[in-house]
């Protein structure tokens, strides 16, 4: 073989390898804009040749794909009665090993999706805030796919390679008035039994600050303060959280930076996040918002095992591979706290971050 022939081979098989190694889109997810639901590209995340592979669902959902198998990847939040969650495809899986592949699970049929089985749903507070939507709660994330002692992580429009996770995760809403819009900006903590997914108004100033996704280490507690209390179920209007990682102390206004994983566990927290006041709560049954769920089951999940009763929500500790598999280390939900009426509350009780994981387990 002449030697220019073989250069020329090398350099083909250099150039067929780097195309199959590339790390980032052409065009970001959040960067991928679709004016109406009804609209959408099969699959939107249409890049070849990247490191994570292709986009493991579909975002051209009805329902003719509105099944247990559904592989939606368009989710939606609407209202306490309409929402829905990202979740693994098949039983027993981690957050960390599938976030890139989850799909959408909705408390109400219309969407194409999956729906949440019967009973998952263990309490849920919407809230309805002048910039974003968030619903947050407990839920038997065995009958979701998750894994029982799964502490989950995060799932969000951007990720490490700036797919998203899923990759090609779409969310829409239409608690911002008028049509279904594009939530641009959005994230979604799932393990440890509880979850929180927040939709910001893709019109509002501050939409990429109140859905912050840098601090996927921290939970629901700091990501998205709430009152959610276990076996209750209500909807409110609210004012504004202050912005993720941002918090004041002793009248200085602070910005709070999440060490990198290899730092190891995080052990302790600067602040104590504040919860939003609320007004014009309105509490339902489970049986009258879900309804339409209570033919609905997970079949492919054995029967559970019997578990100590109370409070299973805390901090995830999920640690992911690093960007060559587009993931990071995550957090789902904060810990749980008792109340007097035996109902836990999805909201975190000190600044040690390591004690919340292991009082969650305790509490009953």
């Amino acid at each position: 073989m002449s030697p220019v022939t073989l250069s020329t081979i090398l350099l083909l098989s250099a150039s067929l390898i780097a195309a199959q190694t590339s790390t980032f889109p052409a065009t970001p997810l959040a960067n991928k804009h679709f004016p109406s639901p009804t609209n959408l590209p099969y699959q939107v995340d249409d890049d070849k040749n990247l490191i994570r592979g292709g986009q493991a669902g579909y975002n051209l959902c009805n329902s003719t794909t509105e099944n247990q198998n559904s592989k939606c990847q368009t989710s939606w939040v609407n209202g306490i009665d309409d929402f829905c969650l990202w979740a693994p495809i098949e039983p027993e899986s981690t957050v960390a090993d599938h976030e890139g592949e989850m799909v959408a699970w909705c408390s109400k049929p219309g969407h194409g999706t999956r729906l949440i089985p019967n009973g998952a749903l263990q309490g849920v507070q919407y809230m309805r805030t002048p910039d974003y939507a968030q619903v947050v709660g407990f839920i038997d994330q065995r009958l979701i796919n998750i894994k029982t002692d799964d502490w989950g992580g995060e799932m969000d429009p951007h990720g490490a390679d700036l797919r998203g996770n899923p990759l090609g995760g779409l969310v829409f809403s239409t608690a911002f008035g008028g049509e279904a819009k594009q939530t641009v900006e959005w994230h979604n903590f799932m393990g440890g039994n509880a979850f929180c997914m927040k939709v910001c108004d893709p019109a509002g100033p501050n939409a990429a600050h109140f859905c912050e996704h840098v601090f996927d280490r921290i939970g629901c507690a700091y990501n998205a303060p709430n009152n959610a209390k276990k076996g209750t179920f209500e909807a409110c209007e609210g004012d504004n959280q202050d912005f993720p990682g941002i918090y004041t102390s002793n009248g200085q206004v602070m910005t709070y930076t999440q060490p990198d994983e290899k730092l190891g566990a995080i052990a302790t927290m600067p602040y104590q996040p504040k919860v939003p006041a609320s007004s014009n709560c309105k509490q339902f049954s489970s049986t009258s918002l879900y309804a339409a769920l209570a033919t609905v089951s997970n079949t492919a999940v054995p029967a559970a095992a019997t578990t100590t009763s109370g409070a299973a929500s805390g901090m995830a500790t999920g640690t992911k591979a690093a960007i060559s598999s587009g993931s990071r280390t995550g957090s789902a939900a904060a810990s749980a706290t008792g109340s007097t009426s035996g109902a836990s509350a999805l909201a975190i009780s000190g600044v040690s971050v390591l004690s919340i994981i292991f009082s969650a387990l305790m509490l009953a």
